[in-house]
């Protein structure tokens, strides 16, 4: 086994171990909205669930040369957003989002994505996602190179095909993850294994 330690190899190799190996990661692509309402879309793997009581989701937002992202920048002036998770319906438009425009300039025009408005907050959401949630910020916590927005979801939007009895059809959701590089995974073989008494 090789034995590495972190601060004696550089950012870019610290990353091609975490995204290699960290994996599936779940996508989530994030609307947000500045202060001339402009719409940004951009798709983050770095995130997850904080809790369910109450319901909290987590997403790292890395700085791009020592900059904050439009999303996130437009995250802390609103202090909302609409969280979609991935699927394979959308996710070559959502790819698309990825490209780095300028802040007057919305990835969302550009991929022909349908604004829909949101409920709970002012900032829209996009139609085509099967699962989305409006969110507000509860923390964000400000790391070396990054920050982590850990934010309260104020409502659930999940499309008809995929819910019953509580539950969420994975299958019909077809979610897409994130692997290294260029790689992108669909949901795959399952199992099942029960937990122990």
């Amino acid at each position: 086994m090789i034995t590495i330690r972190p601060e004696s190899i550089s950012e870019r190799d610290n990353y091609k171990f975490l995204i290699g190996s960290v994996i599936p990661r779940p996508i989530a692509f994030i609307t947000s909205i500045n202060s001339e309402g402009v719409v940004n879309g951009a798709p983050f793997s770095y995130f997850n669930i904080v809790s369910s009581n109450p319901p909290l989701l987590s997403v790292s937002i890395q700085r791009r040369n020592g900059e904050k992202k439009d999303t996130l920048r437009n995250i802390e002036q609103q202090q909302s957003f609409v969280l979609h998770i991935a699927d394979d319906g959308y996710i070559d438009k959502l790819n698309q989002t990825a490209a780095q425009l300028p802040p007057n300039q919305s990835e969302i025009a550009l991929t022909n994505l349908t604004l829909i408005p949101s409920e709970t907050i002012a900032t829209p959401a996009i139609s085509e996602a099967k699962v989305r949630y409006e969110c507000t910020v509860q923390q964000i916590v400000d790391l070396p190179n990054s920050e982590l927005i850990i934010a309260n979801i104020t409502c659930y939007h999940i499309d008809d095909e995929l819910y019953a009895n509580g539950r969420i059809n994975a299958a019909k959701l077809n979610p897409i993850s994130r692997l290294a590089g260029n790689d992108y995974a669909h949901l795959g073989e399952t199992f099942t294994l029960e937990r122990p008494q």
